[in-house]
């Protein structure tokens, strides 16, 4: 990095009091806490979707950017500037996604004489445009892996250089990150339908269709390593994390330090970053992704220039505040701390908290979130242990714009043993209901054995998704606690304090009876499905239930005691258990450190409409976009064919053909926007 270059740029950055930051969500609300605690005036922009945001609530004041639509709105450069000059903002904070990364963004800040709190827009063009960045990294002695990464795009071409590179291939967006524009391509056959899929969600993200090309690595980690350079020529990395879980190219559990580094390779590959970075002339905060393969070699891959979602567990373990050294350098000032002044203290998880259905491709949801709240004292926590990081709160609405990410979950142990049983419990502890969510994935993750003992890689879910999918199993101590909470919630629902109008089984001089059957949810709609049968016979005694349950040959006596929030105490035989549990409709979701489970309750005694055929209809899954119509009407399509393409929260979801037949009418093209439920297409199936 050039002295000269670096200190005319520090000589054009002046401190400054007010801080607006162009995003929403946790980030935000994350970067004007800091700021307050610095002395700094904040300032929130929004989209009309995003008006009551928490984000909007906490600033010291908020300006209106445009409609929902990013594009309207947070990307919106001129609106953004605007509001900066509006309010007497002297610095931008880009947070992450959106304008973060945006080199045009930056030099109309330059030229308004706006501090941005990032690199310079040189170090962004850099490192913008993967495929010239491969280029520069290669000549700082960064390794890299094997790809095509030219300016020729080409269909056959790029079909040429894969068959070149050898399958499995991965195709990336040149301009991207985040997983967007990113998919694994197992041979030659299927080529050309991924590349095409890439360049739509590429364009459609990042207004640029460019691709590159890298050998698939069989079984690499995602390892990254935490870098920061100042304007006076100074940088050091803070050391690494392990990002290797995840789905769809995008991370769900991260950890730092990352298990099993040595202290060379630690060295070796924060000594390649920090020289990433100064290829460069980077400013500020940013991350150098590697791959680092099973023999011990590492590849350089990207580097994001900008905060990465996964910086606090790089906080938790080093004891800095990367937000306030962000702000920091922004003024002007140098790093607060030199290389040898940096150490690793104890283990850190960070679990990313979506509104979306693994168990149903991971597909993004939307709702209201009737309750969002975390029971650090009842799980036994403290907040030293645990942080959650949020951009939303009871109340708020969890609409299709944007991505589905609704909070961050992060823990702190002494060492990696201790931070996974403190993730377990915190996410058992993490109560969140109106919206699917992902937190009953990320409890079987955290308990898989192979997560537990560190058996990583980029492909973890898909190697155990057997396991991590497999159909449920139910103890009778689970049959039991669902009974009595869902007849508990039932009879806390009546609204009269009459026993004539209670819904738990009451009886006049007589014990209390009730038939519950309970199936998995999954298993509503099979008609032959076999339940299991809880009777039960009790009273009421001061509050606390008093049961006797028989299931199958087995009886048990139980009672459940209401504590705080949404937490009961169910005593089955003398075992006493602590449970998070909530009645979502005719589901019981209970979860404790061991994991969540759900169980379909009903009472058998009581009109039953749970149990019907599956009808084959293709409805809208999600809120969203469509985004391609891939068959005619008419034409003749096999079961499991593609029909047509779905945009949501920037992932795109594919409708497939239930049975052999063929499309009779789509009732939407593509643009138009749908919402869940809505019939897509009549469907004629073969007789």
């Amino acid at each position: 990095m050039s002295h000269t270059s670096v200190t005319e740029n520090a000589a054009r950055k002046t401190p400054f009091d007010t801080l607006l930051v162009a995003n929403r969500g946790e980030i935000a609300c994350r970067v004007m806490r800091t700021a307050r605690r610095m002395g700094l005036k904040t300032v929130a922009v929004y989209s009309d979707a995003d008006a009551t945001a928490r984000h909007v609530r906490e600033a010291d004041e908020a300006v209106r950017l445009g409609p929902a639509a990013a594009r309207e709105s947070y990307l919106n450069i001129d609106a953004v500037i605007e509001a900066a000059k509006r309010t007497g903002t002297g610095a931008i904070h880009p947070g992450y996604g959106f304008l973060s990364e945006n080199g045009s963004f930056v030099k109309a800040l330059e030229e308004a004489g706006i501090t941005f709190v990032g690199p310079p827009a040189s170090a962004i063009a850099a490192m913008g445009d993967k495929s010239a960045a491969k280029a520069r990294m290669a000549n700082a002695g960064v390794p890299l892996v094997p790809g095509y990464h030219g300016d020729n795009q080409d269909d056959a071409l790029l079909r040429s250089e894969a068959d070149k590179i050898g399958y499995p291939v991965m195709l990336k967006a040149s301009a991207g990150g985040g997983g967007k524009g990113m998919r694994v391509v197992e041979s030659g056959d299927v080529f050309q339908a991924a590349l095409d899929g890439c360049r739509r969600e590429s364009k459609a993200a990042f207004g640029d269709d460019r691709m590159l090309i890298e050998k698939y690595l069989v079984q690499p980690r995602h390892v990254e390593v935490q870098v920061f350079c100042d304007r006076h020529g100074n940088g050091v990395y803070l050391f690494e994390r392990d990002c290797s879980v995840q789905r769809r190219h995008q991370k769900v559990i991260e950890e730092a330090p990352a298990p099993g580094m040595t202290a060379e390779l630690r060295s070796a590959m924060g000594d390649a970053a920090v020289r990433a970075a100064q290829e460069i002339g980077y400013v500020g905060a940013g991350t150098v992704e590697f791959l680092l393969d099973i023999d011990g070699s590492f590849y350089f891959m990207e580097m994001n220039t900008r905060l990465q979602v996964e910086h606090p567990v790089t906080e938790m373990i080093t004891g800095q505040d990367l937000v306030e050294w962000q702000l920091r350098v922004a003024m002007g000032e140098p790093l607060p701390c030199t290389q040898d002044e940096l150490t690793i203290t104890g283990h850190s998880f960070e679990a990313r908290i979506y509104a979306e259905d693994p168990d149903q491709d991971f597909l993004p949801a939307t709702g209201l979130l009737t309750r969002f709240a975390l029971d650090l004292e009842g799980a036994g926590l403290s907040a030293d242990q645990v942080r959650l990081d949020s951009g939303v709160e009871s109340g708020d609405t969890v609409s299709m714009h944007y991505d589905p990410m609704l909070a961050k979950l992060i823990v702190h142990g002494a060492d990696r043993d201790a931070a996974l049983a403190t993730l377990n419990r915190a996410l058992a502890a993490l109560d969140v209901q109106g919206v699917v969510t992902n937190r009953a994935f990320l409890m079987r993750l955290a308990t898989h054995p192979g997560f537990k003992n560190v058996e990583l890689d980029t492909r973890f879910i898909e190697r155990n998704e057997a396991t991590l999918f497999a159909p449920r199993t139910y103890s009778m101590e689970a049959y039991a606690s669902a009974a009595l909470i869902g007849l508990h919630q039932l009879a806390q629902e009546c609204e009269s304090d009459s026993p004539w109008d209670r819904h738990d089984g009451f009886r006049l001089n007589a014990p209390h009876t009730i038939r519950i059957a309970l199936c998995d949810p999954s298993d509503v709609q099979a008609s032959d499905k076999d339940d299991a049968v809880v009777i039960v016979e009790g009273k009421r005694n001061a509050g606390e239930a008093l049961w006797n349950l028989t299931i199958g040959d087995d009886t048990l006596t139980a009672s459940l005691q209401p504590l705080t929030g949404d937490a009961v105490a169910v005593t089955l035989n003398g075992h006493r258990r602590r449970l998070q549990a909530r009645r979502d409709g005719h589901v019981v979701v209970m979860a404790d450190p061991s994991g969540e489970t759900r169980l379909f309750w009903r009472r058998i005694d009581a009109i039953d409409h749970g149990h019907h055929e599956a009808e084959s209809t293709l409805t809208a899954p999600m809120n969203g976009t469509v985004v391609a119509l891939l068959v005619e009407p008419g034409v003749a399509v096999e079961k499991g064919m593609p029909l047509m393409v779905m945009e949501a929260m920037k992932m795109e979801h594919t409708m497939t053909a239930p049975a052999d037949g063929s499309v009779e009418t789509f009732h939407f093209q593509a643009g138009d926007t749908v919402n869940q439920g809505a019939v897509l297409l009549d469907f004629a199936a073969n007789e």
